[in-house]
């Protein structure tokens, strides 16, 4: 049988969830007991229920000598989230009412979900904002994709409608699951043909995609679960990848989002341990090489067998 933390006042864990998760630095057990005047003991015994609720809740790394406890992956403010297309058709909801009151209410109602959203945006919405307001420009090479192709990706995916598209010169009959984007865009599919599997097909590779009146079932197909499985787009043998940063690159590593399944320990001598589980080797170590020569693997062993080879391989390149 499971043995669940002791502490069980519902009311407490709560009210901890929304205090730890409006400090992003974290919370400290002394902090705990202070807010809720109780001991040291009964103050890791709600931190380890808070744990066992929430799982993304773990040590943050901290520049004092105490641990940190907090969210890593999202504040308790995204179990809430209103996405844009159910303001929008809320929002279009709105122009068809003719009563002056309802409408009224309703447009209030509408700035409420907007605000609760603003709340927590994400880099990509604000990004986007500051794109279509003329004070950002995206500047990166990246394939063109034919509108059209969006748009019949985007209602294949809205109403779970398979696709028929020539694919490297092959027609293929495809069941939209996601797109996933990077420097290039990703459509994850199943195609009929080759059974259950899940593929990854580059979408500026398609020609004549059209959007067919057939179903199909795409339930307990979860993606950001099944992007959480790779470092990037490639799915295999997930690996247990754990990196050292020197120093001089903690402030930059602390800063950054390597994988949800991170985390960061600062260790005694200054420097900072990433750890993470995924797989996609060659982007692994495309990423490492990036952070120069403060970024070290530590594990696996194949990993850094498979830098190393690949290191002396673009060596020869260069030799006489």
């Amino acid at each position: 049988m499971e043995n669940k933390p002791r502490y069980s006042r519902i009311s407490d864990i709560l009210d901890l969830a929304v205090y730890m998760s409006s400090k992003p630095e974290g919370i400290t057990l002394n902090e705990i007991a202070i807010r809720y005047s109780v001991s040291r003991k009964t103050a890791m015994r709600m931190k380890d229920s808070l744990v066992y609720i929430f799982p993304s809740v773990g040590e943050i790394v901290s520049f004092d000598n105490e641990k940190h406890w907090g969210f890593l992956n999202y504040s308790i403010a995204n179990l809430i989230y209103f996405s844009s297309e159910e303001i929008g058709n809320i929002e279009q909801l709105s122009e068809r009412i003719s009563n002056k009151e309802v409408k009224q209410t309703l447009s209030k109602t509408i700035e409420k979900m907007k605000a609760l959203n603003k709340k927590d945006e994400t880099k990509e919405d604000i990004t986007n904002y500051l794109q279509t307001q003329g004070y950002a420009v995206k500047q990166m090479p990246q394939y063109k994709i034919n509108p059209e192709t969006i748009n019949i990706i985007k209602e294949a995916l809205q109403t779970s409608k398979t696709v028929t598209g020539i694919y490297h010169n092959k027609e293929r009959l495809i069941e939209p699951l996601g797109l996933v984007y990077g420097e290039k865009t990703y459509l994850v599919a199943r195609e009929k043909a080759k059974g259950d599997d899940i593929y990854n097909y580059l979408l500026h590779e398609f020609d004549d995609l059209k959007l067919t009146d057939k179903t199909f079932d795409r339930s307990g197909f979860d993606l950001q679960e099944y992007v959480n499985q790779s470092f990037g787009i490639y799915h295999g043998e997930i690996l247990n990848v754990e990196l050292l940063f020197s120093k001089e690159l903690v402030s930059k590593a602390c800063k950054f989002y390597f994988h949800p399944t991170q985390k960061l320990i600062l260790n005694k001598n200054g420097t900072l341990t990433v750890t993470f589980n995924a797989s996609g080797m060659k982007e692994i170590i495309r990423h490492v090489f990036k952070w120069g020569e403060g970024c070290k693997i530590i594990a696996p062993l194949n990993l850094i067998d498979y830098y190393k080879n690949s290191l002396q391989k673009n060596l020869k390149n260069y030799e006489g």
